[in-house]
Parts: structure tokens; C-alpha cells; sequence
């Protein structure tokens, strides 16, 4: 059975609830952080890394959620109810939406959430975090606009990632601006699976 290593209070999450989204058979292994809010030295024995998530399919280690994403859509998505377009350019924009929340999106939310931690905020990163936040939520925001989901009418797996943003901008008091992308966030955390998968991780 598919085994996948849950660090709690973090974005393995998100990979649970792709997994019961998909209606797929798993099993999961929980890690608690330290009081620094790191990931125990336990978690490197699944990953070198020592990060979260990681799935284990009977052998088969994989790391990064985009890769575990698409690994886990190819295997248990054969409907590909929530992949990509069949054609080429709406595959493409797809794969970009996928792949925005681990690249564009989540570095200056990272910075703005290590910032919010310390008295200390160097003006440099301090302004460069809130101008690429405002710019990335604004940019989500804008391509809301006219559709309930980042690929239009149908929730996608792209949706599952972009719910991570959005719900670490709310956790920075940074989402109030932005009216489409909260309606956004509070739909999708409403999803059956989402809520069947936070029961999953007592969260």
C-alpha cells in the first residue's frame, strides 16, 4: 500500500487530500515538529531531504509535491478527472498552474512568514516580500475573475496547490485584499475531501 510520511502543520496536507480526492487506498505516517518548528531527524529515514511530504509506493520514494502529484493523478486519476486538457496548449497552461504554487508563488510567502517571526525584519527583504506578495495574490486574484477555479468551471488538481497559497496568505493577514481569492479559498476548504482529510491528520 501507498505510504505517505506526514509532517504535521505543513503542506503534506494538500497531499492528503489529492489522495482522497482521488478515492485512493494509503496509509499515513505522522512526524511532529521540534520546538523550533523543524522537521525531526525521523523524517530523513523515508527522504535524504528530511522534508514532507514523501510518498513510499512499495519501494518506489518520491519527493516534492508537484512530482507526487502528477505520480499519483497517472496512477489513481485514470478518468483524469482532475488532470490537464488533452490538448497541448491547455496541458501546457495546466502544468504551469501546477507547477506556480512550489515556484512563483510560495518563495516570497516564505520569506514574508520568516519575517513575521522575527523582530528584526531587514527593510531589503521586508519590502521585497510584500511587493512580490501583493504582486503574486494580485495576479491569482486577477485570473479569478471570471471563472470559480485556476482552469475555469472544474476543479482540477492545480486548484489543490493554489488552496496552500491562499491559505498562507490568510495565516499572514495578507488575503483580505484580494475578495475572489478568499470566496476561492473558503470553496475549496468546503470540498468533502479536503475536510475528510484534516479528520485524517486530527488537524
Amino acid at each position: 500500500m501507498l505510504k505517505l510520511h506526514h509532517l504535521r502543520v505543513g503542506r503534506s496536507i494538500f497531499t492528503v487530500w489529492l489522495l482522497e480526492e482521488l478515492g485512493a487506498e494509503y496509509a499515513l505516517e505522522f512526524y511532529d515538529r521540534n520546538e523550533m518548528g523543524r522537521a525531526p531527524p525521523e523524517l530523513k529515514n523515508a527522504h535524504p531531504l528530511g522534508k514532507s511530504p514523501v510518498i513510499d509506493d512499495e519501494g518506489f520514494v518520491l519527493a516534492e509535491s508537484g512530482a507526487i502529484a502528477l505520480y499519483l493523478l497517472e496512477k489513481f486519476d485514470p478518468e483524469n478527472t482532475f488532470g490537464p486538457p488533452s490538448d497541448s496548449k491547455g496541458r501546457a497552461e495546466w502544468m504551469q498552474w501546477l507547477m506556480y504554487t512550489e515556484a512563483s508563488a510560495f518563495a516570497p510567502m516564505l520569506i514574508k512568514l520568516l519575517l513575521s517571526r522575527s523582530e528584526d525584519k531587514p527593510p531589503v527583504f521586508d519590502m521585497f516580500a510584500s511587493g512580490e506578495v501583493a504582486l503574486q495574490l494580485g495576479y491569482v486574484e486577477a485570473r479569478l475573475a471570471d471563472r470559480d477555479y485556476v482552469m475555469g468551471d472544474t476543479f482540477s488538481a492545480p486548484d489543490i496547490g493554489m488552496t496552500y497559497i491562499a491559505e498562507m496568505a490568510e495565516r499572514l493577514g495578507e488575503l483580505a485584499p484580494y475578495p475572489k481569492l478568499s470566496a476561492y479559498l473558503a470553496r475549496n476548504k468546503a470540498r468533502p475531501a479536503f475536510q475528510r482529510a484534516l479528520e485524517k491528520v486530527g488537524a
